[in-house]
Protein backbone atom coordinates (compact mmCIF):
# COMPACT_ATOMS: atom_id res chain seq x y z
CA UNK A 1 0.00 0.00 0.00
CA UNK A 2 1.16 3.59 -1.09
CA UNK A 3 0.94 6.84 0.61
CA UNK A 4 0.57 9.73 -1.65
CA UNK A 5 3.02 12.20 -1.66
CA UNK A 6 2.39 16.09 -1.51
CA UNK A 7 2.40 16.74 -5.11
CA UNK A 8 -0.41 13.91 -5.71
CA UNK A 9 -2.29 15.11 -2.62
CA UNK A 10 -2.43 18.97 -4.04
CA UNK A 11 -3.25 17.52 -7.62
CA UNK A 12 -6.20 16.04 -6.77
CA UNK A 13 -7.23 19.24 -4.35
CA UNK A 14 -6.84 21.22 -7.64
CA UNK A 15 -9.37 19.51 -9.90
CA UNK A 16 -12.41 21.10 -10.72
CA UNK A 17 -15.47 20.70 -9.34
CA UNK A 18 -18.47 19.53 -11.99
CA UNK A 19 -21.11 22.14 -13.32
CA UNK A 20 -24.44 21.79 -12.62
CA UNK A 21 -27.05 20.09 -15.15
CA UNK A 22 -28.43 22.73 -17.60
CA UNK A 23 -32.00 21.53 -15.73
CA UNK A 24 -30.81 22.66 -12.01
CA UNK A 25 -29.15 25.71 -13.65
CA UNK A 26 -31.49 27.09 -15.41
CA UNK A 27 -33.67 26.54 -12.22
CA UNK A 28 -31.26 28.35 -10.84
CA UNK A 29 -31.30 30.85 -12.95
CA UNK A 30 -35.36 31.38 -12.28
CA UNK A 31 -35.12 31.84 -8.75
CA UNK A 32 -32.48 34.59 -9.12
CA UNK A 33 -35.01 36.28 -11.52
CA UNK A 34 -38.46 35.99 -9.78
CA UNK A 35 -36.47 37.65 -6.94
CA UNK A 36 -35.29 40.30 -9.16
CA UNK A 37 -38.59 40.83 -11.24
CA UNK A 38 -40.42 40.94 -7.36
CA UNK A 39 -42.21 38.15 -8.29
CA UNK A 40 -42.31 36.86 -4.34
CA UNK A 41 -45.43 34.49 -4.44
CA UNK A 42 -43.72 32.89 -7.86
CA UNK A 43 -40.56 32.78 -6.34
CA UNK A 44 -42.18 31.18 -2.85
CA UNK A 45 -43.35 28.21 -4.62
CA UNK A 46 -39.71 26.94 -5.26
CA UNK A 47 -39.79 26.52 -2.15
CA UNK A 48 -39.49 22.79 -0.76
CA UNK A 49 -41.72 21.95 3.05
CA UNK A 50 -38.63 21.55 4.77
CA UNK A 51 -36.80 24.30 3.49
CA UNK A 52 -34.17 26.81 5.06
CA UNK A 53 -33.45 30.29 3.42
CA UNK A 54 -29.70 31.27 5.46
CA UNK A 55 -27.68 34.85 5.79
CA UNK A 56 -25.25 34.14 8.62
CA UNK A 57 -23.06 37.53 9.53
CA UNK A 58 -19.78 35.15 9.69
CA UNK A 59 -19.11 31.91 7.08
CA UNK A 60 -18.43 29.90 10.19
CA UNK A 61 -21.60 30.61 12.24
CA UNK A 62 -23.86 27.87 14.21
CA UNK A 63 -27.17 29.55 13.90
CA UNK A 64 -28.32 27.52 16.87
CA UNK A 65 -25.98 30.24 18.78
CA UNK A 66 -24.91 32.94 16.48
CA UNK A 67 -27.74 36.10 15.62
CA UNK A 68 -28.15 35.39 11.40
CA UNK A 69 -29.22 38.52 9.03
CA UNK A 70 -31.70 35.90 8.05
CA UNK A 71 -32.67 32.54 8.88
CA UNK A 72 -36.05 31.59 8.19
CA UNK A 73 -37.82 27.83 7.72
CA UNK A 74 -40.82 27.44 5.65
CA UNK A 75 -43.36 29.44 7.44
CA UNK A 76 -40.90 32.38 7.95
CA UNK A 77 -40.14 32.57 3.91
CA UNK A 78 -44.46 32.72 3.77
CA UNK A 79 -44.58 34.89 6.14
CA UNK A 80 -41.72 37.68 4.52
CA UNK A 81 -43.68 36.64 0.77
CA UNK A 82 -47.03 37.70 2.70
CA UNK A 83 -44.96 40.69 3.90
CA UNK A 84 -43.13 42.15 0.73
CA UNK A 85 -46.43 41.39 -1.18
CA UNK A 86 -48.52 44.11 1.12
CA UNK A 87 -46.29 47.06 -0.53
CA UNK A 88 -45.82 48.55 3.20
CA UNK A 89 -41.99 48.65 3.43
CA UNK A 90 -40.87 51.86 4.34
CA UNK A 91 -37.41 50.78 4.05
CA UNK A 92 -38.27 49.53 0.50
CA UNK A 93 -40.46 52.43 -0.40
CA UNK A 94 -39.45 53.26 -3.57
CA UNK A 95 -39.06 49.55 -4.14
CA UNK A 96 -35.42 48.71 -5.24
CA UNK A 97 -34.43 47.69 -8.78
CA UNK A 98 -32.39 44.46 -8.38
CA UNK A 99 -30.32 42.38 -11.25
CA UNK A 100 -28.14 39.57 -9.93
CA UNK A 101 -25.94 37.34 -11.64
CA UNK A 102 -25.11 33.61 -10.46
CA UNK A 103 -21.72 32.39 -11.72
CA UNK A 104 -18.90 29.69 -11.34
CA UNK A 105 -21.40 27.25 -10.69
CA UNK A 106 -20.00 24.05 -9.01
CA UNK A 107 -21.71 21.06 -7.92
CA UNK A 108 -20.62 20.52 -4.30
CA UNK A 109 -22.56 17.63 -3.59
CA UNK A 110 -24.93 15.16 -4.83
CA UNK A 111 -27.45 12.23 -4.26
CA UNK A 112 -29.93 10.54 -6.42
CA UNK A 113 -32.46 13.48 -5.59
CA UNK A 114 -30.98 16.73 -4.53
CA UNK A 115 -28.11 18.58 -5.80
CA UNK A 116 -26.00 21.30 -4.23
CA UNK A 117 -24.89 23.85 -5.88
CA UNK A 118 -22.10 26.74 -4.84
CA UNK A 119 -21.88 29.84 -6.89
CA UNK A 120 -20.90 33.67 -6.85
CA UNK A 121 -23.00 36.15 -6.81
CA UNK A 122 -23.38 40.13 -7.98
CA UNK A 123 -26.66 41.62 -6.95
CA UNK A 124 -26.94 45.38 -8.38
CA UNK A 125 -29.64 47.27 -6.60
CA UNK A 126 -30.84 50.42 -6.72
CA UNK A 127 -32.81 52.57 -4.88
CA UNK A 128 -31.89 56.21 -4.95
CA UNK A 129 -28.47 55.16 -5.56
CA UNK A 130 -26.63 51.88 -6.68
CA UNK A 131 -25.35 49.48 -4.31
CA UNK A 132 -23.57 46.04 -5.14
CA UNK A 133 -23.94 43.24 -2.62
CA UNK A 134 -22.13 40.23 -3.59
CA UNK A 135 -20.86 36.71 -1.96
CA UNK A 136 -21.16 32.95 -2.27
CA UNK A 137 -24.30 31.66 -2.58
CA UNK A 138 -25.52 27.36 -1.82
CA UNK A 139 -28.19 26.49 -3.03
CA UNK A 140 -29.89 22.57 -2.53
CA UNK A 141 -32.11 21.68 -4.76
CA UNK A 142 -34.51 18.54 -5.18
CA UNK A 143 -35.96 16.56 -8.09
CA UNK A 144 -39.63 16.48 -7.82
CA UNK A 145 -41.36 14.45 -10.60
CA UNK A 146 -43.17 17.95 -11.58
CA UNK A 147 -39.64 19.58 -11.25
CA UNK A 148 -37.22 21.01 -8.87
CA UNK A 149 -37.95 22.55 -5.32
CA UNK A 150 -35.73 25.07 -3.30
CA UNK A 151 -34.36 22.66 -0.38
CA UNK A 152 -31.77 25.68 1.38
CA UNK A 153 -30.44 28.65 0.22
CA UNK A 154 -27.13 29.83 2.47
CA UNK A 155 -25.89 33.13 1.38
CA UNK A 156 -22.71 34.42 2.40
CA UNK A 157 -22.28 38.00 1.89
CA UNK A 158 -18.51 39.32 1.37
CA UNK A 159 -19.55 42.34 3.55
CA UNK A 160 -20.61 39.86 6.18
CA UNK A 161 -20.08 41.31 9.78
CA UNK A 162 -20.05 44.57 8.42
CA UNK A 163 -22.70 47.16 8.37
CA UNK A 164 -25.83 46.64 6.03
CA UNK A 165 -27.96 49.09 5.15
CA UNK A 166 -31.29 46.81 4.39
CA UNK A 167 -32.30 44.08 4.08
CA UNK A 168 -35.80 44.62 2.92
CA UNK A 169 -35.38 42.82 -0.46
CA UNK A 170 -34.66 39.16 -1.24
CA UNK A 171 -31.31 38.53 -1.36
Amino acid sequence: MSTLDDTEVLASALQPLPAPSPEVAGFLFLEARLADEARYSEWELLWDDDALYWVPMHPDDDPAVNLSYIYDNRRRIKSRVAQLNTGNRHSQTPPSVMRRQLTNMEVLDSTDDTVTVGSNFALFEYRHNQRIWAGRVIHKVRRHPGGFKLVSKTVHMISAGGPVDTLAFLI
